[in-house]
């Protein structure tokens, strides 16, 4: 390792505000510098969206402009927001806050919850399976380990849409969802599953996000604390919000615009969770003052893996294709991709696992190797193969690196050696920090060699040679640290959850590699009915396959091999075909047709209102107008009153209150926030048009035929003045 990226792994704090944006290119420096009013960063793979969001922040907090407390960073891994927080602190910007969505709002719900509701706040259950399936037991609903997975996957869904359990079903199929079980079962679980909750009084991870909305909608004086606490908002992978995390964002915002959204619509792979990239392609006409910069080149991978990539979405469709962003490689030109077939997966897994050792055996780190497949199942026999190989590797998403017993144990000695070092004899020979820490964790098991073979205790081993070769990096980058200075930079990086590399080659699904990126890429099983996957039907779940492809292309910096299978075990029948998204990619294969439009390039649009840009020109539309001065309108709320903030209103006073009342009896029955019922906006939208038919009440935004059908009849007979009976108004 150099002395080059030592400096890159420990870099010096930035001496002014200006030195901050040293080394951005001129896209970045943009994003670094636009921090007022909205701002849109349009981000491709490799491009360094993290890099230039970052230091956004920490130019704005250096250059006085914001101040650390006020500024909330949110992203959507605790590792994403760990390793925001250590970039942070090394720009000179360590009091900003960086968190995912869940922890920033589980911190405010603690906080708010003896005041909002009294008491404590229920516990929180880390896993929501066993609820599940008690749930399933008490509905008398048989489900085997791998439906009782599928309907919590179910359940969480529908909770991120804010989706009750009654209209499960309904909103089911018109997602295109397949259900794993009966949808009137599923939704009978999901409702009981709410139940026990409440009876055991537990709540889970949507929960959580569920109650902070509901406490911000429902307590104007606690939304407006917390608004008077963070006044700058940064989210990161914003193609990946949900419905229900996009309504906690509106809430911590409030009025303002002091918001930067980062995200991909070509990287949009989780939607089965519920997340959209609705809210990032839609951003600009939310926001039409909004600054849009675009980030296309690609400092990550070679010229010839990029070529690979636009491809793939040039032949992709979709409204997240006609937004795609077609990057251009910074890099020095590479090898081209390596394509191989096989007659089986066993085969498969060999010839990766041989072509890997011949690459560690060239120099090639294994922590620069991976091998991506589509579903986890897959991973199994690739251990084997590099078992057999004699090729150390690791699982991506099994254990926490920080929680291994072997590093806390390796990590307690380290402690005890920076405090009473001077009298343990171990360390009389150690003449540097390296030398410190290889005699202290000699005796946790280190040694100059690793042991034979695979298994527990060669990632014993692994994990103890991550500690070591961290050390040197460090002792390299900080002149004269101590054995107190490692310990301390250990505990940043296991608060933030920033470990160091293990030497092994990665094996990891496609999903959850997202955001990480290697010098050697293998893709397998790139074969038809894995990729895309059997059970993707519709032409928006085979486009998100493609991305999802897109997005295994793009982790590769310099070599990239895909492969598959003709067959699932030797002697199978040789049935199976190429991927259709390598058709015109690979040598052979017949092209597909090429889109021509959609491709978007780097730079900087200002929008209406921004100064020192042009305004980009959109299909026309026509505008909303506020029914009492005229005025175009743009804000949501006011779009749905149809009618300016400022503008007189001549709401009927009791008749809202009393769509209030009706409202928390229905989220009260349906265990749901009273904004999921209908929002404030829309209640007063209905107070103010009375309307006296399902027609003019459908004409209400926030209305939609699925609320109407359900609430339309409470709701006139309402609005006309007639007393419903007890019965009805749960129905």
């Amino acid at each position: 390792m150099t002395a080059a990226t030592h400096s890159t792994l420990f870099p010096q704090v930035p001496d002014t505000a200006d030195a901050v944006l040293d080394g951005l290119d001129p896209e970045q420096r943009a994003v670094a510098t636009a921090l007022h009013g909205p701002v849109c960063v349009l981000a491709g793979a490799g491009t360094g969206k993290t890099r230039a969001i970052t230091h956004r922040i920490a130019y704005g907090v250096r250059a006085g402009i914001l101040q650390p407390s006020t500024v909330l960073a949110v992203t959507f891994t605790n590792r994403a927001a760990g390793e925001m927080r250590g970039r942070l602190r090394q720009l000179g910007a360590g009091g900003v806050q960086a968190r995912t969505f869940h922890s920033a709002a589980l911190r405010q719900l603690q906080y708010f919850w003896p005041k909002a509701v009294g008491g404590s706040l229920p516990r929180l259950v880390d896993r929501k399976i066993q609820l599940v399936a008690d749930a399933a037991a008490a509905c008398r609903i048989r489900l085997d380990r791998g439906e009782l997975r599928d309907v919590t996957a179910e359940i969480e869904w529908s909770k991120v849409t804010q989706t009750i359990p009654a209209d499960y079903a309904a909103a089911a199929a018109k997602a295109g969802r397949e259900s794993p079980r009966n949808p009137a079962e599923i939704a009978q679980v999901y409702a009981t599953y709410e139940t026990l909750k409440r009876d055991r009084a537990v709540i889970d991870f949507e929960d959580v996000l569920l109650l902070t909305v509901a406490i911000l909608q429902d307590r104007h004086d606690i939304a407006e604390q917390v608004r008077a606490q963070y006044q700058h908002f940064v989210v990161d992978e914003y193609q990946d919000v949900s419905p229900l995390q996009q309504r906690l964002l509106e809430l911590w915002l409030g009025e303002r615009d002091s918001l930067c959204v980062v995200g991909d619509a070509s990287q949009t792979i989780y939607s089965f969770t519920g997340a959209t990239p609705d809210h990032l392609l839609d951003f600009r006409t939310r926001h039409p003052a909004a600054t849009v910069v675009k980030l296309v080149r690609d400092y990550r991978s070679s010229p010839q893996v990029v070529h690979l990539a636009n491809g793939l979405l040039a032949q992709a469709r979709g409204r997240a294709a006609d937004h795609r962003l077609e990057l251009i490689s910074q890099r020095a030109s590479g090898p081209e991709p390596g394509y191989a077939e096989y007659t089986d997966e066993p085969a498969e897994a060999e010839g990766a696992a041989r072509r890997i050792r011949d690459l560690i055996a060239s120099g090639i780190p294994a922590g620069e190797i991976a091998i991506l497949f589509r579903t986890n199942s897959q991973s199994e026999i690739y251990e084997q193969a590099l078992a057999d190989a004699g090729v150390p590797y690791q699982l991506r998403g099994a254990e926490r690196f920080f929680d291994r017993p072997e590093v806390r144990k390796a990590g307690t000695a380290l402690r005890a050696a920076a405090r009473f070092g001077a009298n343990d004899s171990l360390l009389d020979d150690a003449v540097d920090l390296p030398s410190q820490v290889r005699a202290v964790l000699s005796g946790e098991g280190w040694t100059s060699e690793p042991p034979a073979g695979s298994g527990a205790v060669r990632e014993r081993w692994e994990s103890l040679a991550a500690l070591v070769h961290l050390a040197q990096d460090f002792a390299a980058a900080k002149q004269g640290a101590t054995l107190s200075d490692l310990v301390a930079e250990l505990d940043e990086r296991a608060s933030a959850q920033h470990a160091p590399t293990v030497q092994g080659v990665t094996l990891a699904s496609l999903h959850s590699a997202k955001g990480l990126e290697w010098d050697v890429v293998f893709l397998v099983g790139v074969a038809e009915g894995m990729m895309p996957i059997t059970y993707a039907k519709t032409e928006e779940q085979i486009e998100e396959e493609r991305r999802l492809l897109y997005v295994g292309v793009t982790r590769a910096r310099e070599h990239l091999f895909i492969s598959w299978a003709l067959s699932r075990s030797p002697g199978g029948r040789p049935n199976r075909r190429p991927s259709r998204f390598l058709d015109g990619l690979r040598p052979g294969s017949v092209a597909t047709a090429v889109r021509s439009s959609g491709a978007g390039s780097g730079g900087i649009e200002r929008g209406v209102g921004s100064s020192g840009g042009t305004v980009v020109r959109r299909a026309s539309r026509t505008p909303a107008r506020c029914r009492v001065c005229g005025r175009t309108l743009t804000d949501a709320g006011e779009m749905k009153l149809m009618r300016c903030e400022d503008c007189p209103s001549d709401m009927d006073e009791g008749l809202y209150e009393r769509l209030r009342e009706w409202r928390a009896v229905q989220a009260q029955r349906s265990g749901q926030p009273a904004f999921c019922v209908f929002t404030d906006k829309t209640l007063m939208a209905i107070a103010e048009t009375v309307p006296d038919d399902e027609g003019e009440l459908a004409r209400i935004p926030g209305v939609g035929v699925r609320k109407l059908n359900r609430f339309g009849a409470d709701v006139l007979a309402i609005c006309a003045g007639q007393e419903l009976r007890g019965g009805d108004e749960g129905d």
